[in-house]
């Protein structure tokens, strides 16, 4: 899973836990790790959701000044199907 740079920091450091994502089909598992600078996150749920979840609560959780500032970066190709990613980010130990 790939996140813009201004959440990467934040993703690691523990402060952003969830990711909403615009595909096709989901591109992650539940228990997948993905690397992220000196660790990983590790996906502890994923849940289809509609774009009327995405308040502007969900959007701050996800790093993101609000609705309007997450849709312009969570379209990754055509897709039409909205994704909650649940993680945890992990250290290289």
């Amino acid at each position: 899973m790939m996140f813009t740079k201004r959440v990467r920091e934040p993703v690691m450091r523990g402060d952003v836990t969830c990711s909403v994502r615009i595909w096709r089909s989901a591109r992650v598992k539940v228990g997948g790790r993905y690397p992220l600078g000196a660790g990983h996150i590790e996906v502890t749920a994923i849940r289809e959701i509609s774009l009327e979840d995405i308040t502007p609560q969900l959007a701050r959780r996800s790093g993101f000044l609000g609705v309007v500032d997450l849709l312009k970066v969570a379209k990754h190709g055509p897709g039409e199907r909205v994704f909650l990613v649940e993680f945890a980010y992990h250290d290289a130990d």
